[in-house]
Protein backbone atom coordinates (compact mmCIF):
# COMPACT_ATOMS: atom_id res chain seq x y z
CA UNK A 1 0.00 0.00 0.00
CA UNK A 2 2.92 2.51 0.67
CA UNK A 3 4.08 4.82 -1.88
CA UNK A 4 7.63 5.06 -2.13
CA UNK A 5 9.04 7.62 -5.30
CA UNK A 6 11.98 7.77 -7.33
CA UNK A 7 13.77 11.21 -8.26
CA UNK A 8 14.84 10.31 -11.51
CA UNK A 9 15.30 11.05 -15.69
CA UNK A 10 12.87 8.06 -16.28
CA UNK A 11 10.68 5.85 -13.81
CA UNK A 12 12.33 2.88 -12.76
CA UNK A 13 11.09 -0.38 -11.16
CA UNK A 14 10.87 -0.66 -7.19
CA UNK A 15 12.00 -3.31 -5.74
CA UNK A 16 9.78 -3.19 -2.62
CA UNK A 17 8.26 -6.26 -1.48
CA UNK A 18 5.14 -7.41 -1.26
CA UNK A 19 1.71 -5.05 -1.46
CA UNK A 20 3.77 -2.08 -1.12
CA UNK A 21 2.97 0.07 -4.05
CA UNK A 22 5.43 2.92 -5.72
CA UNK A 23 5.07 5.54 -7.06
CA UNK A 24 7.52 6.65 -9.11
CA UNK A 25 7.54 10.80 -10.03
CA UNK A 26 9.56 11.83 -12.56
CA UNK A 27 11.97 15.02 -10.45
CA UNK A 28 15.77 16.46 -11.60
CA UNK A 29 17.41 18.27 -8.03
CA UNK A 30 20.48 18.87 -10.47
CA UNK A 31 19.85 18.98 -13.88
CA UNK A 32 22.76 20.02 -15.55
CA UNK A 33 23.29 18.57 -19.04
CA UNK A 34 27.25 17.72 -18.52
CA UNK A 35 25.73 15.04 -15.85
CA UNK A 36 22.91 14.02 -17.89
CA UNK A 37 25.22 10.89 -18.86
CA UNK A 38 26.05 9.88 -15.33
CA UNK A 39 22.12 9.97 -14.35
CA UNK A 40 21.28 7.97 -17.33
CA UNK A 41 24.11 5.76 -16.68
CA UNK A 42 23.10 4.43 -12.68
CA UNK A 43 19.72 4.60 -13.57
CA UNK A 44 20.38 1.91 -16.35
CA UNK A 45 22.40 -0.02 -14.23
CA UNK A 46 19.49 0.12 -11.40
CA UNK A 47 16.94 -1.22 -14.11
CA UNK A 48 19.75 -3.89 -15.16
CA UNK A 49 19.63 -5.04 -11.53
CA UNK A 50 23.78 -4.20 -11.17
CA UNK A 51 23.05 -2.70 -7.65
CA UNK A 52 26.91 -2.61 -6.76
CA UNK A 53 27.96 -1.54 -9.99
CA UNK A 54 25.47 1.48 -10.14
CA UNK A 55 26.27 2.26 -6.24
CA UNK A 56 30.28 2.29 -7.28
CA UNK A 57 28.99 5.29 -10.04
CA UNK A 58 26.98 6.85 -7.97
CA UNK A 59 29.86 7.28 -5.20
CA UNK A 60 32.52 8.12 -8.44
CA UNK A 61 30.27 10.89 -8.84
CA UNK A 62 29.58 12.48 -5.97
CA UNK A 63 33.19 12.43 -4.97
CA UNK A 64 33.00 15.51 -7.14
CA UNK A 65 29.71 16.85 -6.24
CA UNK A 66 29.19 15.58 -2.96
CA UNK A 67 25.99 18.01 -2.10
CA UNK A 68 23.87 16.96 -5.26
CA UNK A 69 20.68 16.03 -3.87
CA UNK A 70 19.72 14.29 -7.29
CA UNK A 71 22.53 11.37 -7.26
CA UNK A 72 22.59 11.16 -3.01
CA UNK A 73 18.64 10.39 -3.47
CA UNK A 74 19.22 8.09 -6.02
CA UNK A 75 21.88 6.20 -4.15
CA UNK A 76 19.55 5.56 -1.15
CA UNK A 77 17.20 3.78 -3.33
CA UNK A 78 20.06 2.19 -4.85
CA UNK A 79 21.14 1.03 -1.26
CA UNK A 80 17.11 0.01 -0.54
CA UNK A 81 17.03 -1.61 -4.18
CA UNK A 82 20.20 -3.68 -2.84
CA UNK A 83 18.54 -4.92 0.56
CA UNK A 84 20.39 -2.37 2.84
CA UNK A 85 17.77 0.07 4.59
CA UNK A 86 20.02 0.53 7.24
CA UNK A 87 22.22 2.74 4.52
CA UNK A 88 18.91 3.93 2.79
CA UNK A 89 17.57 5.59 6.15
CA UNK A 90 21.69 7.29 6.79
CA UNK A 91 21.45 8.57 3.19
CA UNK A 92 17.70 10.11 3.27
CA UNK A 93 17.96 11.33 6.81
CA UNK A 94 21.03 13.21 5.61
CA UNK A 95 19.22 14.93 2.46
CA UNK A 96 16.44 15.46 4.83
CA UNK A 97 19.22 17.59 7.12
CA UNK A 98 20.68 19.40 3.96
CA UNK A 99 17.46 20.35 1.96
CA UNK A 100 14.69 20.18 4.43
CA UNK A 101 12.07 21.56 1.59
CA UNK A 102 12.10 18.13 -0.18
CA UNK A 103 9.08 16.45 1.09
CA UNK A 104 10.16 13.27 -1.39
CA UNK A 105 13.10 12.25 0.99
CA UNK A 106 10.89 11.96 3.83
CA UNK A 107 8.38 10.02 2.02
CA UNK A 108 10.87 7.07 1.29
CA UNK A 109 12.49 7.29 4.84
CA UNK A 110 8.78 6.76 6.30
CA UNK A 111 8.33 3.68 3.46
CA UNK A 112 11.99 2.01 5.08
CA UNK A 113 10.30 2.35 8.68
CA UNK A 114 7.42 0.61 7.67
CA UNK A 115 9.12 -1.92 6.11
CA UNK A 116 10.84 -2.35 9.63
CA UNK A 117 7.45 -1.97 11.50
CA UNK A 118 8.80 0.87 13.20
CA UNK A 119 5.42 2.52 12.17
CA UNK A 120 5.58 6.06 14.77
CA UNK A 121 8.99 6.93 12.99
CA UNK A 122 7.34 6.31 9.73
CA UNK A 123 4.17 8.91 10.90
CA UNK A 124 6.79 11.31 12.04
CA UNK A 125 8.24 11.23 8.60
CA UNK A 126 5.34 11.13 6.59
CA UNK A 127 4.33 14.61 8.92
CA UNK A 128 7.24 16.22 7.82
CA UNK A 129 6.40 15.55 4.29
CA UNK A 130 3.41 17.00 4.34
CA UNK A 131 4.51 19.84 6.72
CA UNK A 132 6.75 20.57 3.84
CA UNK A 133 4.31 20.11 0.93
CA UNK A 134 0.56 19.91 2.01
CA UNK A 135 -0.27 18.97 -1.43
CA UNK A 136 1.74 15.70 -1.64
CA UNK A 137 -0.71 13.67 -1.91
CA UNK A 138 1.61 10.78 -2.36
CA UNK A 139 2.51 11.72 1.68
CA UNK A 140 -0.94 11.68 2.32
CA UNK A 141 -1.93 8.52 1.43
CA UNK A 142 0.82 6.72 3.03
CA UNK A 143 -0.13 8.40 6.10
CA UNK A 144 -3.16 6.87 6.46
CA UNK A 145 -2.17 3.51 5.57
CA UNK A 146 0.15 4.67 8.71
CA UNK A 147 -2.78 5.33 10.93
CA UNK A 148 -4.51 2.09 9.83
CA UNK A 149 -1.55 -0.23 11.04
CA UNK A 150 -1.30 1.84 14.43
CA UNK A 151 -4.27 1.10 14.41
CA UNK A 152 -3.94 -2.52 13.66
CA UNK A 153 -1.90 -2.73 16.46
CA UNK A 154 -3.71 -1.14 19.35
CA UNK A 155 -6.81 -3.11 18.35
CA UNK A 156 -4.78 -6.17 18.49
CA UNK A 157 -2.98 -5.23 22.01
CA UNK A 158 -6.71 -4.51 23.03
CA UNK A 159 -7.75 -7.96 22.16
CA UNK A 160 -4.85 -9.43 24.29
CA UNK A 161 -5.95 -7.71 27.42
CA UNK A 162 -9.70 -7.87 27.50
CA UNK A 163 -10.70 -11.29 25.25
CA UNK A 164 -14.39 -10.61 26.20
CA UNK A 165 -14.31 -7.10 24.23
CA UNK A 166 -16.75 -8.12 22.03
CA UNK A 167 -16.30 -4.38 20.26
CA UNK A 168 -12.61 -4.88 19.19
CA UNK A 169 -12.68 -7.58 16.95
CA UNK A 170 -15.13 -6.14 14.01
CA UNK A 171 -12.63 -3.25 13.93
CA UNK A 172 -9.94 -5.23 13.77
CA UNK A 173 -11.79 -7.56 11.11
CA UNK A 174 -12.36 -3.79 9.10
CA UNK A 175 -8.57 -3.15 9.28
CA UNK A 176 -7.70 -6.60 8.13
CA UNK A 177 -9.86 -6.84 5.48
CA UNK A 178 -7.54 -3.63 4.17
CA UNK A 179 -4.82 -5.30 4.03
CA UNK A 180 -6.36 -8.99 3.38
CA UNK A 181 -4.49 -10.30 0.45
CA UNK A 182 -6.41 -10.92 -2.35
CA UNK A 183 -6.77 -14.22 -4.28
CA UNK A 184 -5.05 -14.27 -7.89
CA UNK A 185 -7.15 -14.06 -11.06
CA UNK A 186 -10.19 -13.19 -8.85
CA UNK A 187 -12.39 -11.01 -10.38
CA UNK A 188 -15.06 -8.12 -9.19
CA UNK A 189 -18.39 -10.37 -8.56
CA UNK A 190 -21.34 -8.71 -10.08
CA UNK A 191 -22.89 -5.84 -8.60
CA UNK A 192 -25.85 -5.96 -6.34
CA UNK A 193 -29.03 -4.57 -5.34
CA UNK A 194 -28.05 -4.20 -2.17
CA UNK A 195 -26.01 -0.63 -0.92
CA UNK A 196 -22.22 -1.30 -0.99
CA UNK A 197 -20.44 -0.76 1.88
CA UNK A 198 -18.41 2.44 1.64
CA UNK A 199 -15.82 1.85 4.75
CA UNK A 200 -13.13 0.33 2.17
CA UNK A 201 -12.62 2.18 -0.86
CA UNK A 202 -10.12 0.65 -3.31
CA UNK A 203 -6.46 2.33 -4.06
CA UNK A 204 -6.91 3.76 -7.79
CA UNK A 205 -4.05 1.26 -9.74
CA UNK A 206 -1.20 3.10 -11.18
CA UNK A 207 0.20 2.85 -15.01
CA UNK A 208 3.52 0.61 -14.73
CA UNK A 209 3.90 0.88 -10.73
CA UNK A 210 4.74 -2.73 -9.39
CA UNK A 211 3.22 -4.17 -6.05
CA UNK A 212 5.38 -4.26 -3.53
CA UNK A 213 4.89 -4.26 0.86
CA UNK A 214 7.55 -4.49 4.05
CA UNK A 215 8.37 -7.91 5.06
CA UNK A 216 7.14 -7.64 8.50
CA UNK A 217 3.44 -5.96 7.23
CA UNK A 218 0.59 -8.18 5.67
CA UNK A 219 -0.59 -4.95 3.47
CA UNK A 220 -1.85 -5.82 0.77
CA UNK A 221 -4.62 -4.53 -1.78
CA UNK A 222 -8.18 -4.19 -0.46
CA UNK A 223 -11.56 -6.37 -1.31
CA UNK A 224 -12.31 -5.21 -5.18
CA UNK A 225 -15.80 -3.22 -4.72
CA UNK A 226 -17.54 -3.57 -7.83
CA UNK A 227 -19.19 -0.88 -9.97
CA UNK A 228 -22.36 0.01 -10.44
CA UNK A 229 -23.37 0.08 -13.95
CA UNK A 230 -23.01 3.19 -15.83
CA UNK A 231 -25.51 4.22 -18.40
CA UNK A 232 -24.81 5.48 -21.85
CA UNK A 233 -24.14 9.25 -22.03
CA UNK A 234 -26.82 10.97 -24.55
CA UNK A 235 -25.34 12.07 -27.86
CA UNK A 236 -24.29 15.32 -28.00
CA UNK A 237 -26.16 18.13 -29.90
CA UNK A 238 -23.94 19.21 -33.44
CA UNK A 239 -22.55 22.33 -31.48
CA UNK A 240 -20.79 20.91 -28.62
CA UNK A 241 -17.64 20.05 -30.10
CA UNK A 242 -17.17 23.84 -30.80
CA UNK A 243 -18.24 24.87 -27.47
CA UNK A 244 -15.99 22.75 -25.21
CA UNK A 245 -13.02 23.36 -27.52
CA UNK A 246 -13.51 27.01 -26.76
CA UNK A 247 -14.08 25.98 -22.95
CA UNK A 248 -11.06 24.03 -22.79
CA UNK A 249 -9.02 26.99 -24.59
CA UNK A 250 -10.43 28.99 -21.62
CA UNK A 251 -9.39 27.22 -18.77
CA UNK A 252 -6.00 26.17 -20.74
CA UNK A 253 -5.07 30.56 -20.50
CA UNK A 254 -6.47 30.45 -17.38
CA UNK A 255 -3.87 27.83 -16.34
CA UNK A 256 -1.17 29.42 -18.41
CA UNK A 257 -1.72 32.85 -16.45
CA UNK A 258 -0.83 31.34 -13.44
CA UNK A 259 1.75 29.96 -13.77
CA UNK A 260 3.29 32.88 -15.77
CA UNK A 261 2.12 35.37 -12.80
CA UNK A 262 4.23 32.61 -10.74
CA UNK A 263 7.14 32.89 -12.45
CA UNK A 264 7.13 36.47 -12.56
CA UNK A 265 6.42 36.33 -8.65
CA UNK A 266 3.12 38.99 -9.56
CA UNK A 267 1.21 37.64 -6.04
CA UNK A 268 -1.42 39.91 -6.86
CA UNK A 269 -2.25 38.14 -10.14
CA UNK A 270 -1.02 34.68 -8.58
CA UNK A 271 -3.20 34.75 -5.94
CA UNK A 272 -6.11 35.89 -8.10
CA UNK A 273 -5.91 33.21 -9.66
CA UNK A 274 -7.35 31.29 -6.75
CA UNK A 275 -11.49 31.45 -6.45
CA UNK A 276 -12.70 32.44 -3.14
CA UNK A 277 -13.89 28.50 -2.37
CA UNK A 278 -10.34 27.51 -2.82
CA UNK A 279 -9.50 25.05 -0.79
CA UNK A 280 -6.23 25.55 0.93
CA UNK A 281 -4.23 21.85 1.24
CA UNK A 282 -3.48 20.51 4.13
CA UNK A 283 -6.54 21.83 6.07
CA UNK A 284 -4.34 25.44 6.35
CA UNK A 285 -6.49 28.59 6.90
CA UNK A 286 -6.67 31.12 3.33
CA UNK A 287 -4.59 33.91 4.95
CA UNK A 288 -2.21 31.28 6.23
CA UNK A 289 -1.64 29.77 3.39
CA UNK A 290 -1.28 32.90 1.52
CA UNK A 291 1.56 34.39 3.72
CA UNK A 292 3.01 31.24 3.13
CA UNK A 293 2.92 31.39 -0.36
CA UNK A 294 4.31 34.85 -0.30
CA UNK A 295 7.49 33.82 1.33
CA UNK A 296 8.26 30.70 -1.04
CA UNK A 297 7.71 32.99 -3.67
CA UNK A 298 9.02 36.30 -3.60
CA UNK A 299 12.06 34.77 -1.69
CA UNK A 300 13.22 33.50 -4.76
CA UNK A 301 15.90 35.26 -6.49
CA UNK A 302 14.09 33.42 -10.04
CA UNK A 303 11.45 30.89 -10.59
CA UNK A 304 10.44 29.32 -13.98
CA UNK A 305 7.59 27.28 -14.63
CA UNK A 306 6.84 25.23 -17.25
CA UNK A 307 3.89 23.35 -18.34
CA UNK A 308 3.80 20.50 -20.81
CA UNK A 309 1.19 17.59 -21.97
CA UNK A 310 -1.53 19.54 -20.52
CA UNK A 311 -5.25 17.96 -20.76
CA UNK A 312 -8.63 19.50 -19.49
CA UNK A 313 -11.78 18.03 -19.10
CA UNK A 314 -14.73 20.36 -18.60
CA UNK A 315 -18.43 19.36 -16.99
CA UNK A 316 -20.54 22.00 -16.87
CA UNK A 317 -18.81 24.95 -14.78
CA UNK A 318 -16.25 22.45 -13.35
CA UNK A 319 -12.64 21.70 -14.83
CA UNK A 320 -9.72 19.80 -13.90
CA UNK A 321 -6.53 20.45 -15.67
CA UNK A 322 -3.62 17.79 -15.57
CA UNK A 323 -0.07 18.64 -16.77
CA UNK A 324 3.58 17.88 -15.77
CA UNK A 325 5.24 20.66 -14.08
CA UNK A 326 9.05 22.36 -14.90
CA UNK A 327 9.76 24.14 -11.26
CA UNK A 328 12.76 25.72 -11.48
CA UNK A 329 13.90 28.32 -8.64
CA UNK A 330 17.67 29.27 -7.96
CA UNK A 331 19.52 25.66 -7.59
CA UNK A 332 16.57 23.80 -7.06
CA UNK A 333 15.05 22.01 -10.50
CA UNK A 334 11.63 19.68 -9.58
CA UNK A 335 9.48 17.93 -12.43
CA UNK A 336 6.18 16.77 -11.26
CA UNK A 337 2.48 15.67 -12.09
CA UNK A 338 -0.02 18.16 -11.41
CA UNK A 339 -3.75 19.13 -11.20
CA UNK A 340 -5.87 21.99 -10.78
CA UNK A 341 -9.75 21.73 -10.59
CA UNK A 342 -11.26 25.16 -11.59
CA UNK A 343 -14.74 26.53 -11.12
CA UNK A 344 -16.07 29.38 -13.83
CA UNK A 345 -16.73 32.25 -11.71
CA UNK A 346 -18.54 34.65 -13.99
CA UNK A 347 -16.33 34.86 -16.73
CA UNK A 348 -13.06 33.62 -15.25
CA UNK A 349 -12.25 30.30 -14.53
CA UNK A 350 -10.39 30.41 -10.66
CA UNK A 351 -8.65 27.21 -9.19
CA UNK A 352 -10.14 25.46 -6.15
CA UNK A 353 -7.92 22.61 -5.70
CA UNK A 354 -4.26 21.84 -6.26
CA UNK A 355 -2.62 18.20 -5.82
CA UNK A 356 0.96 17.00 -6.86
CA UNK A 357 1.11 13.90 -7.62
CA UNK A 358 -1.72 12.92 -8.99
Amino acid sequence: MFKSVFFSRRPLVSAFPGAMRTLFVVACLSAGAAYADDYADVNRLVRAGQFPEALTKADQYLQGKPRDPQMRFLKGVIQTEAGKPADAIATFTKITEDYPELPEPYNNLAVLYAGQSQFDKARAALEMAIRTNPSYATAHENLGDVYAKLASQAYSKALQLDGANTGVQPKLALIRTLFAPEPKGQKPAAAAPAAPVAAVKPAAPVAATPAGKPAASAAAAPAVKPAAPVPAAPAAPASTPAASTGGEKEVEAAVRAWATAWADKDMAAYLGSYGQNFDPPGKQARKTWEADRRTRIVGKSRISVKLSNLSVAIQGSKATAKFKQDYSADSLNISSRKTLDLAKVGERWVIVRESTGS
